[in-house]
């Protein structure tokens, strides 16, 4: 494989987009067809965002997570606080043939997620948001001055 059809390669497996699907009255969300390959492989997890959103991970990113959590001391409280986030609301779930995952019914409640959803790609991983907390997102993230102040600390430079 020649360096540029590697790269390609390592974008398609990213997650990339916005797209809005709905929830079934089972609480099953429909994957964009573009992040079913990555997922089909061993499965994902779901648990609870950052924000008022939930966190979609490959299992194998997911798995890379776990590890570093637990590498860390429990004697410390924000240790804690972040096990505590990550493992009691993370759950395994699998593509069925329709390519649908369940979200169960405390994550739904915790991301205020109805019926419609947002699935946002971010590189390693998604986010599903409810559309009213999504649009507070895009705000932010179209505030180019803000943006400016922001990103420039980043050192985000393509050299």
């Amino acid at each position: 494989m020649t360096g540029v059809s590697y790269l390609r390669r390592m974008v398609e497996l990213m997650f990339l987009g916005q797209f809005y699907h709905n929830l079934d009255n089972k609480g099953r969300l429909i994957i964009p067809s573009r992040f079913r390959e990555v997922l089909a492989v061993n499965g994902a997890y779901v648990m609870q965002g950052f924000e008022e959103n939930l966190l979609v991970l490959a299992a194998s990113t997911f798995d890379l997570i776990a590890q570093r959590i637990n590498q860390m001391s429990m004697t410390d409280p924000k240790t804690r606080l972040l096990r505590r986030l990550v493992f009691s609301t993370a759950n395994f779930v699998e593509m069925d043939k329709s390519g649908r995952i369940l979200i169960p019914q405390f994550l739904r409640s915790a991301a205020k997620l109805d019926v419609e959803v947002v699935v946002v790609g971010n590189g390693s991983y998604f986010e599903l948001w409810a559309p009213q907390n999504w649009s507070s997102q895009v705000e932010q993230i179209h505030d180019t001055q803000v943006n400016a102040h922001r990103f420039a600390e980043l050192n985000l430079a393509s050299d």
